[in-house]
C-alpha cells in the first residue's frame, strides 16, 4: 500500500475542496440534450439490429448479426450504468423504469441486483473483504485468496492471466445465473417485478431464436452473441481497477477512490467504446457526474491530486490490459510454485 494511501487526514476535508472546484465549474449539471441524444442512438442500434435478425432470416450471416448485437447489448448495459447512478434522470422513479427496462427486459440482467452490487464496490473499491467485484470466485484478485485452492479452481488461477479473455465468453451467463440467485434473496426490492421482467426477456430472446434459425445456427448465434456481449463488456471494466492497490479501509474518500482507479487515455472514440469507464478516477469521485463531463473534470482532478502528491494513474488502453494481466499473473504465483 502506498504511503499516499496511509497519510492521514481530516475527515472529508481534501475532497470538499475538489468538489468546490468541480461544482463551481458546473460539471455537476445534468446533462439531458446528451442523454437524449445517447439514448437514441443506443435504441437505434439495438432495434437496428433487431430488424436485421428478422429481415435476414435463416442464414449463417446471422453470425455477424449476432456479433453486433453483442456490441448493441453491452452499449444498452453501459447506458443503463449511467441511470443508476442517477446521471440521466433527477428522479430514482425515473432512473428504475428505465434501468428496469434496459437492464432486465433488454439485456436480460437484474438491474436491482447489479445496482446494489456496484454501489458496493464503489463505496469501497479494490477492498478484499468489502469489494464485491475483487471476491474470490474463478479469478482471485488477492495472493492469500490463492491458499486452499486445488483441482481445477488451482488450474485456472495458476493460469488465469492466459484465461483471463477466454473466460469473459461467459460474462454474460455469470450475469444472468447471479441475477437469478438475487431473486431467491427474500430482501430483494421489487423482486417480482424483477423476475417477471427477466422472464419476459428470455422468452422473447430464446423465442426470437427458435422461431427465426435452425437449432444449429440458433446455438451459434447465441455463442456468438454472449461470447462478444461478455467480453466487450468485461474490456470497459477490466482496465479500472485490476492491479491497483488494495485499501485497508482506513483512508479517506478521495485516495481510496483516487489510488485504486485506473485512467485510460484516449480520445472521443475511447470514450464512446468504454461508455466514459475510461475517466475511471473522475467517476469514482463524482459516481452522479453526467458522462460527458467526466473529460471536462479530468484537469482540475489531476491538478489537484498533484497538489496532495497523490498519484494519479493514467495509461493507455493496451497497457492497461496488460497491467491487469500482469497483476494476476503475479496473484497466481504462489500455485504455480506449488505444481
Amino acid at each position: 500500500m502506498t504511503s499516499a494511501m496511509k497519510r492521514p487526514r481530516a475527515a472529508g476535508s481534501d475532497f470538499a475542496a475538489l468538489n468546490r472546484r468541480i461544482a463551481e465549474a458546473g460539471l455537476l449539471d445534468r446533462r439531458p440534450a446528451y442523454y437524449a441524444v445517447r439514448m437514441t442512438v443506443v435504441a437505434a442500434l439495438f432495434a437496428g439490429v433487431g430488424v436485421a435478425f428478422v429481415i435476414l432470416g435463416e442464414s449463417w450471416w446471422q453470425l455477424a448479426v449476432a456479433a453486433l448485437m453483442g456490441v448493441a447489448f453491452t452499449q444498452v448495459g453501459l447506458l443503463a450504468h449511467d441511470v443508476a447512478h442517477g446521471q440521466v434522470f433527477r428522479t430514482r422513479r425515473y432512473s428504475c423504469l428505465v434501468g428496469r427496462i434496459a437492464g432486465n427486459v433488454a439485456v436480460g440482467m437484474s438491474y436491482g441486483w447489479w445496482q446494489e452490487k456496484h454501489t458496493r464496490h464503489h463505496n469501497n473499491p479494490n477492498h478484499d473483504d468489502l469489494d464485491p467485484d475483487v471476491q474470490p470466485e474463478v479469478l482471485i484478485w488477492a495472493t492469500h485468496s490463492a491458499l486452499g485452492r486445488h483441482g481445477l479452481s488451482a488450474f485456472v488461477n495458476r493460469h488465469q492471466a492466459g484465461l483471463f479473455f477466454p473466460l469473459l465468453t461467459l460474462l454474460s451467463l455469470d450475469l444472468r445465473i447471479s441475477s437469478v440467485k438475487a431473486l431467491r434473496r427474500p430482501g430483494m426490492r421489487r423482486r417480482g417485478l424483477e423476475a417477471g421482467l427477466l422472464a419476459l426477456h428470455a422468452v422473447a430472446y430464446l423465442g426470437a431464436l427458435a422461431v427465426v434459425l435452425t437449432p444449429w445456427q440458433a446455438a451459434a448465434f447465441f455463442v456468438v452473441h454472449q461470447g462478444v456481449f461478455g467480453v466487450y463488456l468485461g474490456m470497459t471494466f477490466a482496465p479500472n481497477h485490476k492491479g491497483m492497490p488494495h485499501p485497508d479501509g482506513t483512508e479517506d474518500y478521495l485516495r481510496k477512490q483516487v489510488l485504486t482507479s485506473r485512467n485510460v487515455t484516449g480520445g472521443r472514440l475511447i470514450d464512446a467504446a468504454l461508455g466514459g469507464l475510461n475517466h475511471q478516477i473522475e467517476h469514482h469521485l463524482f459516481p452522479a457526474m453526467p458522462t460527458p463531463n467526466l473529460r471536462r473534470a479530468k484537469p482540475i482532478v489531476q491538478a489537484y491530486c498533484a497538489e496532495l502528491g497523490v498519484p494519479y494513474a493514467e495509461t493507455g488502453l493496451i497497457e492497461s490490459y496488460r497491467q491487469a494481466l500482469r497483476y494476476l499473473h503475479e496473484v497466481g504465483e504462489p500455485l504455480r510454485r506449488k505444481a
